[in-house]
């Protein structure tokens, strides 16, 4: 980033000088310390980097995304992370779907009731 402007996120944290080439500056903005803050705590500088480099320029954005996304769900569940995340919503997926189930059942049944109300209260 170098002259006037302020050093991204990451230079910031790490108390370093941001160059104008800095592979953290697109996506680590000087005004989101704490975004980068996570993502370095879970994954480290070094791994940010590597990864940043081996992502096409025009895909970082949502590779930085990711980081951030999976980054949080490791600060909330070290062990499983996303994974987690996507295990407590598949489970809730299938109790809703059994809900659902239960009830259409339900449904089905007073709605036969009231036919059978229908047709043999009118004879």
């Amino acid at each position: 980033m170098g002259g006037t402007s302020s050093p991204c996120a990451s230079c910031k944290l790490l108390r370093r000088r941001c160059s104008p080439d800095c592979i953290f500056a697109p996506y680590f903005p000087s005004n989101d310390l704490c975004k980068f803050a996570i993502v370095h705590k879970v994954f480290g500088c070094s791994n940010i980097t590597k990864i940043l480099k081996n992502v096409p320029v025009e895909q970082r954005g949502d590779a930085v995304r990711s980081l951030v996304y999976e980054a949080n769900a490791r600060i909330i569940n070290p062990v499983y992370g996303c994974v987690g995340i996507i295990s407590k919503l598949e489970t809730q997926v299938s109790e809703l779907q059994m809900q659902l189930a239960v009830v259409e059942e339900e449904i089905l049944s007073i709605k036969m009731q009231q036919e059978f109300i229908f047709t043999n209260g009118s004879t």
